[in-house]
């Protein structure tokens, strides 16, 4: 059995609701789409965007009350990642921490895996 998630934080859960509040976006369905994409200056980039529902292949993670939604192909790069949110004085941002990127950049947003 496979066991392997991704994983959200209790302050990035906070900021998802808040999102989909915002947006209008119902909570009993709607969540954060999370996937990787080619590009950015390391080979992958992450992308998000809130989604009023899942698609049927996709894997659902939900953890502290928050939704995220990730394609097939996505879950492979991003299984075992944790989804955070910071803020602080230089910046203010969901983050990716993913041990499976052998290789990062310095804005975060894209990886080698």
């Amino acid at each position: 059995m496979d066991t392997a998630t991704i994983h959200v934080t209790e302050k990035a859960a906070t900021k998802i609701q808040e999102l989909l509040a915002k947006e209008g976006v119902p909570p009993e369905t709607g969540g954060l789409r999370v996937g990787v994409q080619g590009g950015g200056c390391s080979g992958l980039t992450y992308a998000m965007r809130l989604d009023t529902q899942a698609r049927d292949r996709d894997k659902v993670i939900e953890e502290h009350g928050a939704r995220l939604f990730v394609d097939p192909k996505s879950y492979l790069y991003l299984h075992e990642t944790t989804l955070d949110y910071q803020e602080d004085l230089m910046r203010r941002g969901f983050v990716f921490q993913n041990p499976q990127a052998t290789r990062s950049c310095g804005c975060g947003s894209s990886f080698t895996a």
